[in-house]
């Protein structure tokens, strides 16, 4: 292996020797729940090392090895069984340390460690669980027999708590390692003199850990094969010495260590920030570094798929356009959940999703808001952060100052280059769905200029009928309320108006609830089914369309489109009332409140033998008034003519004018 260049605090045999075992390839391991995990072991033998850390089944589910063609479990039965069966006397000591170096050189440090400790932990596991059962239970008694295991524990107290206190001393020293690797991304962020002297301690810290393993196994090992005298001989006091001796040796190097990476961090998150401000506003061969920083600080594999719940890295997001979903844990409410993965699901690679989440507090993740992350997680059809209460705080501080996160959700769009361009699409999504693409703002700005249709632009896309309807053409009336005999009157006449009408109009109405629908609209959507009153939304289709609106007011759109639904939205939508709107390739509509339906009712009859020419709408524009008037030369049946406003086409009123030639 080719040595990297070392710093004159590395220049040292000791340190050269652990670096020619170095020959890491793209092995990764999640050594950060490994440990966890061991940690829990190490606790149920002693009182001495703190509380176990929680680690539920989902937990240990994703504790994997990526890169290896071995399962993790047959790794460390096998680094097990060398750790128990290695025999060494003082003098060579050191060189089965350089040994199991070897065994574990393709791994990073912090995997080198973690799968040390895994090794020890299984047998010692076993170990103390024989001997604390055997006076109890029938089976322990006969494994300590055939194990050799001794009875007298009291007197090897002093042994043990040496033990557990040398084990202690090494969980400590290695998360140390574990939080530095960590920030491998960042390491580039830190002066390069103090993270070299911080690699030179992490080298020389794996070095007295595995020495450590191999000591505790074969104080386990001695005691294994101890005869009852052996067990009171001076040998006992001599181990526990030398296991103290070794735990004084790991304090002092967790003391030197932990220094030098709080200075590392300390220089890392100050740097980071301006890195991050910068970041996102250059051009770069593609999205990786961005991604890598943003998504994967802590973790080489930071995503999940939760189609095939395989991990992956920021490498399957390469020459994508990424959408960031940042949210709360709880994301939306069910129904605005379906819409939006309804608008958004997968468009042939073009671009990809991922779900962002960020608790609402800056400190630890409440249990409320990890059970609502796995519970939606595993639904979601989107690539997310499989520990997202890991993402770096200075890169959650960003995201909440920077792009302006606070409660609502928002979509923050990459370019394939890793450049912002869309601060929040947010809403974009919502009215356009997929044809957003590539959801930059200059693509929000383009489907604006493009939009004219107000009620195939306001109704398009919620549910398949109304849909159906817009693209055959069909006239349009959608209409609302919460009474229940409004609406019964309201689909009478329009089906006396719709039997009235000649010509190829067609006409349909749908129902469409009001804001904030309840349980009384719920029933009223029932009732509209079962009579078989008119179209009707389902209630969740209810909820969404006004949603959309919602959305489509916030847009702030110009012209006919914003003036309609702010209408809409901040009129009594409970009361009564309908919009009405022309053909899918016409731009012509009118929202009616309740007087005015009534109105267009009974003035139907007087111009619906014109309807074709005029169309539904055009006799409403004007809201009835119109001063057009025009003079026409007297012809032979002229009186018996429908004549048609040339402004409002209406039928109109026709009066003689008598004028002097004189």
């Amino acid at each position: 292996m080719k040595l990297p260049l070392q710093s004159p605090h590395q220049v040292d045999f000791l340190t050269r020797e652990i670096l020619f075992t170095h020959d890491p390839d793209n092995r990764w391991l999640d050594s950060h729940l490994l440990l966890n995990l061991v940690e829990r072991v190490f606790c149920c033998t002693s009182d001495n090392v703190s509380d176990p850390p929680q680690l539920d089944a989902t937990g240990i589910s994703e504790i994997d090895l990526i890169g290896s063609n071995e399962p993790i479990s047959l790794i460390i039965y096998k680094i097990s069984n060398e750790i128990f069966s290695l025999r060494f006397e003082d003098e060579n000591l050191h060189r089965q340390t350089i040994f199991l170096l070897e065994m574990l050189s393709h791994y990073r440090w912090d995997a080198k460690l973690a799968l040390a400790l895994a090794s020890f932990a299984s047998k010692f596991g076993v170990f103390w669980l024989v001997l604390l059962l055997q006076s109890e239970n029938a089976l322990a008694d006969s494994l300590a027999i055939v194990k050799q295991l001794p009875k007298a524990t009291v007197v090897l107290k002093p042994k043990f708590k040496a033990l557990n206190s040398l084990v202690n001393s090494m969980l400590n020293l290695t998360k140390l390692v574990i939080r530095c690797e960590g920030m491998y991304v960042h390491h580039e962020l830190a002066d390069n003199n103090a993270m070299d002297i911080t690699k030179s301690k992490i080298y020389a810290a794996t070095y007295w850990i595995f020495r450590s393993v191999l000591v505790c196994s074969s104080q386990i090992t001695d005691l294994r094969n101890s005869r009852l005298e052996q067990v009171y001989s001076d040998k006992t006091v001599i181990a526990a010495w030398e296991l103290l001796s070794l735990g004084k040796k790991l304090n002092s190097l967790s003391h030197d260590l932990g220094e030098n990476v709080d200075k590392c961090q300390h220089q890392i998150e100050t740097r980071l920030y301006e890195k991050l401000l910068r970041m996102f506003k250059e051009d770069e061969v593609d999205n990786q570094n961005a991604l890598r920083i943003l998504l994967a600080s802590e973790n080489e594999f930071p995503l999940k798929n939760p189609s095939s719940g395989e991990k992956s890295g920021v490498l399957e997001l390469k020459n994508k356009v990424v959408i960031l979903l940042i949210s709360k844990p709880e994301l939306l409410p069910i129904d605005k959940i379906f819409l939006l993965v309804q608008h958004m699901t997968r468009n042939e690679g073009s671009y990809e999703i991922v779900w962002l989440p960020i608790s609402s507090t800056c400190s630890k993740w409440s249990v409320d808001d990890v059970a609502s992350f796995e519970f939606l997680s595993s639904r979601l059809p989107w690539l997310f952060i499989r520990r997202p209460w890991s993402i770096n705080p200075t890169v959650v501080n960003y995201i909440k100052q920077e792009w302006g996160f606070k409660e609502d959700p928002m979509m923050v769009v990459l370019n394939e280059k890793g450049v912002v361009v869309n601060s929040n699409a947010m809403d974009m999504v919502w009215i356009w769905g997929k044809k957003a693409f590539p959801f930059s703002s200059s693509r929000e700005q383009e489907l604006r200029e493009n939009e004219k249709r107000t009620l195939n632009f306001m109704i398009n896309g919620i549910d398949r009928l109304s849909s159906e309807l817009v693209e055959e053409g069909k006239n349009i009336c959608i209409y609302g309320s919460d009474n229940l005999e409004w609406i019964r009157e309201f689909n009478s006449k329009m089906k006396k108006i719709k039997s009235t009408i000649l010509g190829n109009i067609q006409f349909e109405a749908i129902y469409v609830g009001c804001k904030n629908p309840g349980k009384n609209v719920k029933d009223i959507i029932e009732t509209v089914y079962q009579e078989n009153l008119s179209a009707t939304l389902t209630f969740d289709k209810v909820r969404l369309f006004w949603f959309r609106l919602e959305a489509i007011k916030r847009c702030n759109f110009s012209g006919k489109i914003g003036e309609e639904v702010a209408k809409l939205l901040d009129s009594n939508s409970n009361y009564g009332w309908a919009v009405i709107g022309g053909q899918s390739f016409s731009t012509d509509v009118v929202k009616l409140d309740r007087e005015r339906v009534e109105e267009w009712f009974d003035k139907f009859p007087f111009w619906c033998k014109n309807v074709e020419e005029t169309s539904l709408v055009e006799p409403l524009l004007d809201g009835g008034k119109c001063n057009y008037h025009e003079l026409v030369a007297y012809e032979e049946g002229l009186i018996e003519k429908i004549m048609i406003c040339g402004s409002c086409k209406r039928p109109i009123d026709k009066f003689v004018v008598y004028k002097c030639d004189e």
